[in-house]
């Protein structure tokens, strides 16, 4: 943790550097998430709900999977740029390194202007939470609490997929970015809206179902069971074969070469 804590202070100083840069990128993810939360507005103009979901619960939505995605691209990063990593050569001075190798990309990256898209989703989550009518006992913080840290940790994952796929195909695959950027876009409104198909990939698939729309309805009173309440935590599951398919990779790297 204390080298990590060093790489997020040099991390820091660095983008510091260039202060209206950052500045600009900051408010362009503030904006960006800002324009996610006027299509939900604009949107509940015209309707009174979304399958039984009312504006205040489709917010909750908006903001968890916002400030997960959000954090997954702040610490994340590194897998996320990971064939940039490949091609310069950079994975091999991470290999002669004595640090696990994870823990290296992760480090190598952090992108804090994402923090712009953070505070903008914390700030409908502060809107939504006292309009929505939940009954905020300790289990219901609990959930929420699950929500967006497993949320944050199963976005991780998809990078970590991302990056694994990277060292047999050498640039990403962009649909992984339907996985991702798609998962953020949909995840505006409960995932059951889009069907029985959709919510049954997104709960044995790519399990964003069991961050968003499992706990979501027990946060909100339509399910009782606590198994509800504990979805998050079964989707770190997924991270199983996440790591499992970069350690497949990472034995068959053969290096750049250069």
């Amino acid at each position: 943790m204390k080298l990590y804590m060093k790489y997020f202070s040099m991390h820091i100083q660095s983008q510091m550097q260039y202060k209206t840069s950052f500045f600009f990128a900051f408010l362009g993810q503030f904006m960006v998430a800002f324009g996610t939360f006027l299509s939900i507005q604009f949107m509940f103009n015209r309707i009174e709900g979304v399958a039984g979901f009312s504006y205040e619960e489709v917010l909750i939505c908006v903001a968890v999977l916002g400030m997960a995605f959000s954090a997954s691209e702040w610490i994340g990063r590194g897998f996320d740029r990971f064939p940039s990593l490949l091609g310069n050569g950079g994975f091999d001075r991470i290999l002669v390194r004595p640090r696990n190798e994870i823990f290296q990309v992760l480090a190598s990256q952090m992108d804090f202007s994402r923090l712009g898209r953070f505070i903008q989703s914390v700030a409908v989550l502060a809107y939504a939470l006292p309009r929505s009518g939940v009954d905020w006992t300790w289990d219901k913080v609990l959930t929420l609490s699950l929500m967006l840290v497993c949320g944050t940790l199963l976005f991780c994952g998809l990078y970590v997929v991302y990056a694994g796929i990277s060292f047999f195909t050498l640039e990403g695959l962009e649909i992984l970015n339907a996985l991702t950027h798609g998962g953020r876009e949909h995840g505006r409104l409960p995932f059951g809206v889009y069907g029985e198909g959709v919510l049954k990939f997104l709960t044995y698939v790519v399990p964003l179902a069991l961050v968003q729309y499992y706990p979501l309805l027990y946060l909100v009173g339509r399910e009782e069971s606590i198994t509800y309440a504990l979805t998050p935590a079964v989707a770190l599951l997924f991270l199983l074969p996440c790591y499992a398919l970069f350690r497949f990779g990472l034995r068959h790297y053969k290096s750049t070469g250069s």
